[in-house]
């Protein structure tokens, strides 16, 4: 059976630390920079073959840059023959062009499953997709996570007054979660059988 090997990209090295403390896990060692001209240099420092490979890199801030370190890790780690390479990813990017909403649009988050298919990730894990069918985009598993329950149980215990708190959405895709959320609140708290 191969061991688990987690590598922080650096969009969020304090989750990849925490996700691998959680573990009982060391994070793996993983040099990126850039060079003069922008481009972005990684170096896996350890062995990873035959292993179970979890790349952590969020699709937030400079998020060209993390998505280009993210496949370069993951491509890096396919080519030192890791066993399994697994690409959590908690904001997904692109995925809010999830659709061709106008002529000549493209549908940038199948461009971006493309691409981590391409670089060679085996599966997906990420969370609160903008929109479900992302998830059909890809030909390798995919693991869409959601943070209601986690939100809930954290709105419960530390908002006095969370009988009365609204919840609202900054877009139309969120509001379909935001329409669902009191139904999970009730029945998180056993209103609702």
């Amino acid at each position: 059976m191969p061991n688990i090997k987690i590598f922080s990209g650096s969009s969020h090295p304090d989750l990849s630390q925490k996700i691998a403390d959680r573990l009982g896990l060391e994070l793996g060692k993983v040099v990126t920079k850039k060079f003069s001209n922008q481009e972005t240099c990684v170096e896996i420092g350890e062995s990873v073959r035959g292993e179970d490979v979890y790349i952590v890199q969020s699709g937030c801030g400079e998020i060209n840059d993390n998505l280009m370190e993210l496949l370069i890790m993951i491509n890096a780690c396919k080519i030192a023959s890791a066993s399994r390479v697994t690409a959590v990813i908690p904001c997904f990017p692109y995925a809010r062009q999830d659709k061709k909403d106008k002529s000549r649009a493209p549908i940038s988050a199948k461009l971006v499953a493309n691409m981590l298919s391409v670089a060679g990730a085996d599966h997906i894990i990420t969370m609160d997709l903008h929109a479900s069918q992302i998830q059909g985009f890809f030909d390798i598993p995919v693991d869409n996570l959601y943070a209601e329950p986690a939100v809930l149980k954290w709105i419960k215990e530390n908002i006095n007054e969370w009988k009365n708190c609204t919840i609202v959405s900054p877009d139309a895709g969120g509001a379909k979660r935001c329409a669902f959320f009191p139904f999970l609140f009730c029945k998180t708290l056993g209103l609702v059988h």
